[in-house]
């Protein structure tokens, strides 16, 4: 909270970027720490620290431009890739998602988990953790209960 970080879902953990607000200018370096925001049209949860410091933090949510600086390991190419959708308010709800996922991704492993707000979330584990699988599973699934989110999990 205190500290010049940030999550992000694709972004390698450890990456530095520069976040600027597109309305003020302010700007901050900050780490990539986290996994999220799992919310439609954001890119980017800010600490407390850097939404303060890029004049996002009496607005909760701002139109900013990100940069990335610098990464520990290829953004594009490397990593472990997974599915996470979510929220649900109910862990029956998330089940039953989970339950059809496992039917129509015999391969992959599926997950319910509860989230750090609360609510719950499923997330699908492709063999591999293969990246374009993963963007398949994406493209092919719809669910009422929550979005669907490409997620890098290193």
């Amino acid at each position: 909270m205190h500290a010049m970080t940030a999550a992000h879902r694709t972004l390698p953990l450890g990456s530095i970027v520069r976040v600027t607000n597109v309305k003020t200018g302010r700007v901050a370096l900050v780490r990539i720490t986290d996994r999220g925001p799992f919310i439609e049209g954001r890119i980017l949860d800010l600490s407390e620290a850097a939404a303060k410091k890029v004049d996002v933090w009496q607005a909760g949510v701002a139109r900013v431009r990100l940069e990335v600086l610098r990464t520990p390991s290829s953004a594009e190419t490397d990593g472990r890739w997974a599915v996470q959708i979510g929220a649900f308010e109910e862990e029956e709800s998330a089940n039953k998602v989970v339950a059809s996922l496992s039917r129509r991704y015999h391969a992959a492993k599926v997950q319910c988990f509860s989230s750090p707000i609360g609510n719950w979330w499923v997330r699908v584990r492709v063999p591999d953790d293969d990246r374009k699988l993963a963007d398949e599973v994406v493209q092919d699934t719809q669910t009422a209960e929550g979005a669907v989110f490409l997620v890098r999990l290193d």
